[in-house]
């Protein structure tokens, strides 16, 4: 595995990350959470619970964000992705991930689980980023991300937004199907300007699956109409980045913190 250049990538933050316990009295423990700012969660976990961090960190920080996995196209991928990691033990996906071994660091033990997770089905197939936020902490993983799965270092790129295509009077068809393109069913578009691609969800993923016939979610495939080449995680992404959606998930990580923690 390679790393790469950063690119600001429209559309919100969805990670999860590892937090590593710096305090002496606790050093070495770690956490698993969700976030959609990687820069305010911490800071949240290291202020403690009243100030909407975790309470299984409130009162041992200090607590370093290390590393962080994003690039989800949903916040529900991103929290099914932060169970399996926190309950590798209660996944059906992980049953072949042994428990921690005896004298096993917590940390080397969540690595050697994310190893697994990132090979294992649904979340090897997700257009996902490893990424180190602190180099000095960085390890091999065993068994090594999938090829398509990049490695960066240091904090993520500002986010920026992909200009809005002024809305359709009437739903349209489908480019590949020409059936009707109901209303409110956000159809794929091909991200190039000039390109005029809409189709279904399941007809443009029929399609990127031509050669990968025993698969149920693309990686990647050629746009039909420009024949430009397209990460299906980012065409996912796009269809649904939203200003109101991104509103709306700035209480979200707080909303599923509390739920899952009480």
């Amino acid at each position: 595995m390679s790393a790469v250049g950063d690119a600001a990538k429209p559309g919100r933050f969805l990670g999860v990350y590892l937090l590593y316990c710096l305090n002496p009295r606790h050093r070495g423990r770690v956490y698993v959470g969700f976030t959609v700012n990687p820069a305010r969660r911490v800071q949240q976990h290291n202020a403690g619970r009243r100030k909407g961090g975790a309470w299984r960190t409130s009162g041992r920080g200090p607590w370093e964000m290390v590393l962080i996995v994003h690039g989800f196209p949903s916040s529900v991928a991103a929290l099914r992705f932060e169970w399996a990691w926190q309950h590798p033990h209660a996944s059906r996906r992980l049953a072949h991930v042994g428990p921690r071994l005896r004298g096993e660091a917590a940390f080397a033990f969540h690595l050697r689980v994310l190893a697994h997770m990132l090979r294992a089905p649904p979340w090897a197939r997700l257009p996902l980023t490893l990424r180190w936020l602190r180099p000095d902490f960085q390890r091999d993983l065993c068994p090594p991300p999938p090829p398509h799965v990049p490695l960066a270092f240091g904090p993520p790129p500002p986010r920026t937004w992909a200009p809005r295509r002024r809305a359709d009077t009437e739903p349209g068809t489908c480019t590949l199907c020409r059936g009707a393109l109901q209303e409110g069913q956000g159809p794929l578009r091909c991200p190039h300007p000039s390109c005029r691609l809409r189709a279904h969800v399941i007809c443009l993923a029929e399609e990127f699956l031509r050669g990968e016939p025993g698969q149920l979610l693309p990686l990647e495939g050629q746009c039909p109409s420009c024949k430009n080449s397209l990460l299906w995680g980012d065409l996912v992404w796009l269809c649904r980045t939203g200003a109101e959606e991104d509103e709306d998930s700035e209480t979200e990580e707080e909303h599923w913190t509390d739920l899952l923690e009480t």
